[in-house]
């Protein structure tokens, strides 16, 4: 008899997980609180427009490819893959901005013509990180957060110091020039810290950057979401959506059953990629790992505070990923990690998939997408919305030397009370606990419960960490170590 898991949450990890418990023999049940799978990754559709409601950067092509061909499949055998030429945009000024194309030797162009001598330093820089991606991405984060020495290689040895060093220190003692430091102080941005509190070894998001590229699913990354359900559902996982897992009923030390929209359902193992915190509050107090303080005592990621807008033209003077730079980046870094409060003038990120993507928006029409990272926990209204989105839009305005507010036919927007209240997110964070030097790998919130038998984690509070392709695979490490221990 086949043995049974239950998993609550269909994000990225969790939907990975399922399928590698399947193929291992197991019989899965995925239970989601939400109407569709995919966790933060859903979709937004109104009249004609498509969103991506969470990621909406496809990065490290290698680790998708890396996850299918475990199942003999490919991406291609699920969704289109378009390689994004330029990759994005950023603009520090009016009028002022800089492309980053496609290929390295492109931007290393770019850089030359903004700093004399950097195109030769880019080369050097690039050529590291592509050596830190290698050890990292081939080898370190598919290894599960069980001890320090898993981080002990000839490798990783020859790379000490960059753990005692930060991505700002190694950049700035390279370049000079304002502009390419932020645009190459951007990358680590996803791994939810400060530039200068993440270790200089995560320079390897440059070499994800430039070296591999910047890709869009067609029809977004939700496609990518309904690959995972259907190879899921191919290999026989049970996924369950308007399930909300209210209880993890424990039993002389073990997991006995789940309680599910007011049933009990017995199961042998419980894997949760819900939220970490939330999950653990899903057991009586005496069974959880890690208490209030020690999350309150986390660094997590920023929230966010975006919008859904449906203009009636097309927008002039962007890229499909746009970044604005333009106002001070420590200023906002400091509202969002050292004294919380809503940015006075944020930094903010636009997308607009359907300069690549006809599908996402009717014919002479633009679908875009604005981010603002902010604070988890802050004081979430509509009225503050209203304000900010009046803000960026103002200043998108005057940046990109276009009017665009009567061209908009709605937007909607999502911020710190829809992560609690559709993630049960803790305060409301958008990407899980950063990935500084105190919170990476073996000293991130662990794979297994410290206390009670077959309970599992995954997802972004856990290892490797936060982002889409890290999601993939922490759902393998956590298949992994149930099909060891149970």
């Amino acid at each position: 008899m086949k043995k049974e898991i239950a998993i609550i949450g269909s994000g990225f990890s969790s939907l990975a997980a399922s399928c590698y418990l399947a193929l291992g023999g197991w019989k899965v049940t995925v239970y989601e609180k939400n109407e569709t799978v995919g966790g933060r990754a859903r979709q937004l559709k109104k009249e004609g427009f498509t969103f991506d409601i969470g990621p909406t950067w496809y990065w490290m092509p290698d680790v998708f490819e890396r996850f299918f061909s475990d199942f003999g499949k490919a991406p291609a055998d699920y969704y289109d893959l378009i390689k994004l030429s330029p990759a994005y945009q950023v603009y520090f000024g009016k009028s002022d901005s800089v492309t980053i194309d496609d290929t390295q030797d492109k931007i290393r162009q770019t850089f030359e013509s903004i700093e004399a001598g950097s195109g030769a330093k880019l080369d050097v820089f690039l050529k590291e990180a592509k050596s830190n991606y290698e050890i990292a991405i081939k080898d370190l984060v598919y290894r599960p957060g069980m001890s320090a020495f898993e981080l002990v290689t000839f490798e990783t040895a020859k790379k000490i110091t960059q753990f005692f060093s930060t991505v700002s220190k190694e950049i700035r003692s390279r370049f000079k020039n304002d502009k390419i430091i932020q645009i190459l102080e951007f990358p680590v941005l996803f791994l939810g810290a400060k530039p200068s509190k993440t270790p200089a070894f995560y320079s390897f998001m440059n070499y994800a950057d430039f070296g591999l590229g910047t890709f869009h699913p067609k029809e977004g990354m939700y496609s990518v979401v309904k690959a995972l359900e259907k190879m899921a559902k191919e290999l026989g996982v049970t996924i369950k959506t308007n399930s909300n897992v209210e209880k993890i009923e424990v039993g002389n030390g073990k997991v006995t059953a789940l309680q599910v929209n007011g049933q009990r359902i017995e199961t042998d193992v419980i894997l949760s990629g819900a939220d970490y915190h939330h999950s653990e509050s899903l057991l009586e107090e005496k069974h959880r790992s890690y208490t209030e303080n020690y999350w309150n005592k986390k660094t997590f990621a920023p929230s966010s505070l975006l919008f859904y807008v449906g203009f009636d033209k097309k927008i002039k003077n962007t890229e499909h990923h746009t970044l604005f730079f333009d106002t001070d980046f420590d200023a906002h870094a400091k509202a969002i990690y050292d004294e919380p409060h809503w940015p006075e003038n944020p930094l903010f990120y636009a997308s607009f998939p359907s300069k690549t993507d006809r599908s996402t928006a009717p014919e002479g029409k633009e679908a875009g997408i604005f981010l603002i990272p902010l604070a988890p926990g802050l004081k979430d209204t509509p009225a503050i919305r209203d304000l900010y989105f009046k803000k960026i839009i103002s200043r998108f305005e005057q940046l990109t030397d276009q009017e665009i507010k009567s061209s908009i036919l709605f937007h909607e927007s999502y911020c710190v009370n829809d992560f609690i209240k559709d993630y049960n997110s803790y305060k409301g964070n958008a990407y899980g606990m950063a990935n500084t030097l105190l919170q990476t790998a073996f000293l991130r919130p662990k794979l297994k419960s410290k206390k009670v038998k077959n309970l599992y984690f995954t997802g972004q509070l856990t290892v490797p960490g936060p982002g889409v392709p890290p999601s993939l695979i922490s759902g393998k490490l956590a298949a992994e170590l149930i099909q060891k221990y149970s």
